[in-house]
């Protein structure tokens, strides 16, 4: 085969950077066009996103993107299009989403202003609060009871970077041990290597509901900081975004959001049947009211 001269080259070139630019800033159209959505989901993250039974990703977060899915099945016109499901932890959640192989991951993702250079975020949907578990028998109650001491926290979160700045700030000296995900934290604990657990308050409380014993454990200090989490898609993609935006504020304002709160945080879930008993925030119910898509202040 002849080759092309070079201007043809570079023009043809040109050509094919272009529809890969917009293949990947074009969900919608990459969805419609090979027929699936990818959704990324967690396998410890309760009651977000978790894996009640092997190979079925359940919760809150995992009904709110199967809504999206609904929404992107109507919008394009294709009823069968198909739901791949991709597991995701702290550390590659972003780059997978920010390179196409994940369409949206809807699980306990923190908004914030330095993630979203990396990727987009859909209107806030949770807030927590990043706080201590500790075991009731090391009677710690506060961050500064752990000076010189082990703790853990989930690598590729916000609370590892905080925690490793608070323990220089505040002179602590903490040994901080990176996790690879929520239950690998919480196993830290529960062995006696780390004398705490640093991670959002709703997800310590889903790991002690599960835990063999719960009494053992409390949640303790005062908040480090709110976290807003939000699903999150790929970045500069303003007609998937507006879809997830719609959906979510769709589902505010006519009451099913509500409905799916009560039926993962205030009723029984699997797969142990036990609830977490967690009314909805005051901070939540405003966000109900006038959803924003702004990091937590």
């Amino acid at each position: 085969m002849k080759a092309l001269p070079l201007c043809m080259r570079t023009i043809a070139l040109a050509g094919i950077c272009l529809i890969s630019g917009v293949t990947q800033a074009d969900t919608l159209q990459k969805i419609s066009e090979s027929g699936s959505i990818t959704l990324g989901y967690r396998e410890s993250s309760i009651p977000f996103s978790y894996l009640a039974e092997p190979g079925k990703p359940s919760g809150f977060g995992v009904d709110v993107a199967n809504k999206v899915v609904e929404a992107v099945r109507k919008k394009t016109g294709k009823k069968d299009i198909k739901v791949v499901f991709q597991a995701v932890t702290s550390q590659n959640r972003l780059p997978l989403v920010a390179n196409g192989t994940v369409d949206l991951e809807c699980g306990s993702t923190t908004n914030n202003a330095t993630r979203a250079k990396e990727v987009s975020f859909a209107v806030n949907y949770f807030f927590a609060e990043s706080r201590l578990l500790v075991k009731k028998s090391a009677q710690i109650k506060r961050l500064g009871d752990l000076t010189n001491k082990t703790v853990a926290t989930t690598t590729g979160t916000t609370s590892f970077t905080q925690l490793r700045k608070l323990s220089l700030e505040k002179n602590l000296n903490l040994s901080v041990v990176p996790a690879k995900d929520h239950a690998d934290g919480f196993l830290l604990l529960e062995s006696g290597r780390a004398q705490a657990f640093v991670m959002d308050d709703v997800l310590l409380a889903g790991l002690v509901m599960n835990a063999k014993n719960p009494a053992d454990y409390e949640i303790v200090g005062e908040p480090l900081q709110t976290e807003a989490y939000a699903c999150v898609l790929r970045k500069d993609d303003a007609a998937f975004k507006a879809l997830v935006d719609e959906t979510l504020i769709g589902l505010m304002k006519s009451g099913e959001f509500e409905k799916l709160y009560k039926k993962w945080f205030e009723s029984a879930i699997p797969p142990n049947g036990k609830n977490l008993t967690l009314p909805m925030s005051q901070r939540l119910k405003e966000n109900l009211k006038s959803p924003s898509d702004q990091p937590a202040s």
